[in-house]
């Protein structure tokens, strides 16, 4: 098959987020399958790239920092948009719009979107809000996230450890992941809690882990939300709403070791979605 080029914004070792960890596994998994993959950021990325690239299948992770003659350079070229966000959108916020729809002058990247092999989306209710906006028929369904074997090892040995009678909480000064209003739901509640935040991932994993709750609130729509996936592979019980993603999928029923092992063979399954489509 043709070489990969994984495009993004930041990778994992320039910025510790969701998106990146998951799009380094990805990109290892690729690997793994035998594919060649170069990875480069969006900002360095120019018209000779993309010509010196032109027989590549290309994956578009984040992309903010994509020139715009280079977007329009991928029209008649193999590619995907591995889609984390709502980068259709000028707000990159569906939930500030009735019913998550947006007005038309709201809409940008359209072209991009349309022309794309393949849009990748983070759950049913992701591909769903991105539906309504752009009426695309591109949309897969990727029906959840990435994770190593060296973390879901560490969580399925923190599932089967004592827990206390709390309820976690995000700690979080990004307003929309709404730490104030899970506080507020506990007091009103009667209910102990315990912020959680610590920049090394397995401290906390360690800290989210160790109560019997998770709340989480956010303002607006998670397309799948990493951390109550997390909660629930380590046994919790999770209070939210209607904004998170992972909720719709039928898996978010299970919990412990059985999700763990959804999981897993997720590392199998989304792979195999993207290769298909280069195929």
């Amino acid at each position: 098959m043709r070489d990969i080029i994984f495009i993004a914004d930041f990778f994992v070792e320039q910025l510790l987020g969701g998106g990146e960890l998951n799009n380094d596994e990805l990109i290892d998994l690729l690997i793994h399958r035998g594919h060649k993959v170069l990875k480069i950021n969006s900002h360095l990325v120019d018209r000779k790239f993309i010509s010196e690239h032109k027989d590549s299948n290309f994956i578009i992770a984040n992309f903010i920092n994509l020139k715009a003659e280079c977007r329009k350079d991928l029209y008649d070229k193999k590619y995907v948009i591995y889609e984390h966000d709502h980068k259709y959108l000028t707000t990159r916020n569906p939930g500030v719009f009735k019913d998550y729809i947006a007005p038309q002058e709201a809409i940008v990247n359209y072209d991009f979107y349309k022309k794309a092999n393949a849009i990748f989306c983070q759950s049913s209710f992701h591909l769903d809000i991105i539906k309504k906006n752009l009426t695309l028929n591109n949309l897969i369904n990727l029906g959840g996230n990435l994770w190593s074997l060296k973390a879901l090892d560490i969580i399925a040995q923190l599932a089967v450890r004592p827990k206390a009678n709390k309820c976690s909480i995000l700690s979080s000064n990004i307003e929309h992941k709404n730490t104030r209003g899970a506080i507020t739901y506990c007091e009103h509640k009667d209910l102990q809690y315990e912020l959680v935040a610590n920049k090394n991932y397995n401290d906390f994993l360690t800290q989210l882990g160790s109560n019997e709750k998770f709340v989480f609130l956010p303002k607006t729509p998670e397309t799948l939300s990493r951390v109550i996936v997390e909660a629930r592979m380590m046994g919790m019980s999770v209070i939210t709403n209607d904004n998170v993603g992972a909720t719709k999928e039928e898996w978010f029923e299970m919990k412990g070791k059985d999700l763990i092992d959804i999981v897993i063979g997720m590392r199998e399954s989304i792979p195999l979605k993207i290769i298909e489509v280069f195929k």
